[in-house]
């Protein structure tokens, strides 16, 4: 009886498989039949098309092949996470460019000596300035550092299901939040968004649980669908994007409300005015309460506390 072969023909008998004799297919064909048969089945192999889609990378990277990356994007941290046994986040975001206060006064000492160096050179006064206002929101390092480990600590210890601080996994106020969770023994969790130059994430992170995105969009889904508190202090343009798309999707009730507190209420008053967007009539005046400001530690984390007191809700499970 005739066996129908993988290959799609028919073979004659079990002894070419497994008898030590190759398959028809295995050897190519011999240049005594056609001289030029060695160089086309080169130029065949050699081509893209005969890749594997898996192995072409530049398949992969093209414009068409752009939904599968978007699921693999979102689908390989989900796992991870799930695997984990993460359920539940609470979110820190902050400035890459605020360093705990050790290095932030020596990179002031480093601004004075370049510019006692170079009398009357404005651009070295202007970075003195700089350097000196980063040294006094250095202060956030430690707050930050302080409130995630009150996170971790009674996570640690709480009821139901433990929760996890979560940052974008880079230096500055992101590393401080890691850090304080790391230090107490909890779960420490970085979503990383690749760029074009190298970078590193921070030393704080729990062993996978670091995650590398190539899409901002699934990198901020991921943020959110665990999120049981955003956290901003003083940043720049990435932590105000991560603010303002939260404030937005819970102003549109696109996702539940949560509690988001803004974490040094000077910085923050000056740097968005939401008085004066009120006044303006581009948002109302209830949208002033979708957010609390915050100057400690403790203060923030008794706010999420009793937010989910008034919402009836458990904060741990």
């Amino acid at each position: 009886m005739e066996k129908t072969g993988h290959k799609g023909g028919t073979d004659t008998g079990a002894q070419d498989h497994g008898g030590g004799r190759s398959l028809p297919w295995q050897t190519p064909k011999e240049s005594c039949d056609d001289p030029l048969a060695p160089d086309r089945v080169a130029a065949t192999m050699a081509n893209p098309s005969y890749r594997l889609a898996e192995q072409d990378l530049d398949f992969l990277a093209s414009d068409a092949v752009r939904g599968p990356r978007l699921e693999l994007d979102y689908l390989k941290p989900e796992l991870g996470l799930q695997g984990e046994g993460i359920g539940h986040t609470i979110v820190v975001f902050g400035s890459t460019r605020i360093p705990e206060p050790d290095a932030a006064r020596r990179a002031l000492a480093a601004c004075e000596e370049k510019r006692d160096a170079s009398p009357g050179d404005a651009e070295a006064e202007r970075a003195v300035a700089i350097a000196s206002r980063i040294v006094e929101k250095s202060r956030f390092y430690v707050m930050a550092r302080d409130f995630a480990h009150r996170v971790a600590m009674a996570a640690n210890h709480g009821p139901g299901e433990r929760i996890a601080v979560v940052t974008g996994g880079g230096p500055g106020l992101m590393e401080a939040a890691n850090r304080g969770a790391c230090e107490a023994g909890g779960r420490s969790v970085g979503l990383n968004i690749s760029l074009p130059h190298e970078q590193y994430p921070n030393p704080y992170l729990t062993p996978g649980l670091c995650f590398q995105f190539h899409y901002f969009g699934m990198r901020k889904l991921h943020f959110l669908q665990r999120a049981r508190a955003l956290v901003a202090f003083p940043g720049g343009y990435g932590t105000m994007d991560e603010l303002f798309e939260t404030l937005v999707l819970i102003q549109t009730r696109k996702i539940e409300p949560l509690p988001v507190i803004l974490v040094g209420r000077d910085f923050w008053s000056r740097a968005i005015d939401f008085g004066f967007l009120v006044e303006e009539g581009v948002i109302a005046p209830a949208d002033r309460e979708l957010f609390a400001f915050a100057d400690s530690a403790e203060d923030i984390f008794t706010f999420i506390a009793e937010w989910y007191v008034r919402a009836g809700k458990p904060l741990f499970g």
